[in-house]
């Protein structure tokens, strides 16, 4: 095992997840409610076996802790952890819980829960399990799991990392601990105090920390992000998702404890741990959260899922997909070397054209000889990243050529667009665009906007400044 992949122990509540998908087009003739006809029945572990499965995705050795019993709940979740994980099992008194989600459409319409039991006293294989971990996650769903084992915890407090991913019913985290993750309504119900403003959340993290003489807290805030902070501290740290994720969230505190615990693990800060955390967190809710069947395979089995798939669009498969349903692909170009205010307004009229805009930029070779000797300025990583990062700009394609005419003819868009001086007549794509029946527009152009003339200003007052100088 190198060093940057140390192992790994959940402790915590194992439930067994189940969705029902299908469609809903009418409602009940007995009652106003949706009638669901069902066209699949899912099954995954839950709770701690989520977090479990979703640290063993990159290949790090998962010991996961848990009650099970002899419950066809309890042989459904052993079943689709077994290969996944190492499994140290508690005796179990009762049933494994089961929270059974109802989607239609892809969204839910209601959740049922039924079963639930108590762990048993655990042997001395779970304190050979956390003496072995390089960091410990405690994933607490207030069903008894950590507190069956909190004396072992206490221990492993002292030696590793530990994570702990609270629940208002459960138990209190122990002391020394490097990081608890409450959600913000967690954290709202574990300090009885209301609003939602980021100055409340950064208080009720700073007070939990002292409360719980954790290192650290991060109250997980959806959408937004994450925002740490610890006891006594005047400065909490934001940090935001690097995109907007739409798609299922269930799972998604799963996956950034899991996340955090195992970058602390491996040496991380709390801070670089959280900032990792919030990335994949995003990339996991994108890609479908847990019910997504990229997630698992026909076996039940974790297959890598990560950022990458959602953070580079391949602008081919975009176009492909907004043709497919009958939707307008929208292209610019240029070597967008400082972006500045004429850029972004370009880029925002032409989004608001169609249904997607595929930015083609010219590769460094290519600005260099289009605009000769000490351009570009910016290099074409990190071009791609600000454009990117654009709420208005769906994914990047890169040409090495003079022209995107090859590229064009790839992507085939449906509208290419230039801002600036240009008429129709004089652009050199606009024959291009025929040969499918594409059409080239010229938009307005913010004047008095170019990235020469910022850099010439730039240089100006950099020998302003020079000849200042004593």
């Amino acid at each position: 095992m190198s060093a940057g992949n140390r192992p790994l122990v959940v402790v915590g509540d194992v439930l067994l997840d189940r969705d029902l998908e299908g469609e809903s087009t009418r409602l009940a003739p007995d009652a106003p409610a949706p009638v669901v006809d069902v066209v699949r029945d899912h099954t995954r572990p839950g709770g701690a076996g989520l977090a479990a499965v979703l640290a063993a995705r990159t290949g790090r050795e998962v010991t996961l802790v848990a009650a099970l019993g002899q419950d066809r709940a309890s042989q459904e979740a052993r079943r689709a952890l077994d290969g996944a994980v190492r499994l140290v099992e508690l005796p179990l008194d009762g049933t494994l819980p089961e929270k059974t989600r109802v989607l239609a459409g892809g969204r839910a319409v209601v959740r049922y829960d039924r079963g639930g039991g108590r762990p048993g006293e655990p042997g001395p294989e779970v304190r050979a399990a956390l003496a072995d971990a390089g960091a410990v996650l405690v994933a607490d769903y207030g069903r008894g799991g950590a507190g069956a084992v909190r004396r072992f915890l206490a221990e492993a407090a002292h030696r590793v990392p530990l994570v702990w991913d609270p629940h208002p019913r459960g138990e209190r985290p122990v002391a020394g601990a490097r990081l608890v993750t409450p959600n913000g309504s967690e954290a709202r119900a574990l300090t009885a105090q209301d609003g939602r403003t980021l100055r409340a959340d950064a208080l009720r993290a700073m007070r939990l920390a002292a409360r719980w003489r954790a290192a650290a807290v991060a109250v997980t805030l959806g959408a937004r992000g994450a925002l740490l902070a610890r006891a006594g501290g005047d400065s909490p740290m934001m940090v935001p998702a690097p995109y907007r994720a739409d798609g299922d969230p269930c799972g998604a505190g799963d996956c950034f404890a899991a996340t955090a615990a195992g970058a602390l693990a491996d040496g991380a800060l709390p801070e670089e741990a959280v900032q990792l955390a919030v990335a994949e967190a995003a990339a996991f809710v994108a890609a479908g959260g847990a019910g997504s069947r990229a997630l698992w395979d026909g076996a039940d089995r974790p297959v890598p899922a990560g950022p990458a798939a959602v953070r580079d669009t391949d602008p081919f498969a975009l176009a492909r997909a907004v043709r497919a349903r009958g939707g307008v692909v929208v292209a610019a170009g240029g070597c967008f070397d400082l972006l500045h205010a004429g850029h972004v307004g370009l880029l925002e009229s032409a989004r608001r054209i169609g249904d997607c805009l595929i930015v083609c930029l010219n590769s460094d070779a290519s600005v260099s000889r289009l605009k000769g000797p000490g351009r570009p300025l910016t290099r074409i990583e990190d071009r791609i990243r600000v454009l990117a990062g654009l709420g208005c700009v769906d994914a990047v394609a890169v040409f090495e050529e003079n022209s995107p005419v090859r590229l064009l003819r790839r992507l085939r868009p449906d509208i290419w667009v230039k801002g600036g001086d240009y008429t129709v007549d004089t652009l050199p794509e606009a024959t291009a665009l025929q040969e499918w029946g594409g059409q080239a527009l010229v938009l307005p152009y913010l004047d008095g906007h170019s990235t020469t003339t910022l850099a010439r200003r730039a240089a100006r007052t950099a020998a302003v400044r020079r000849d200042s100088d004593p």
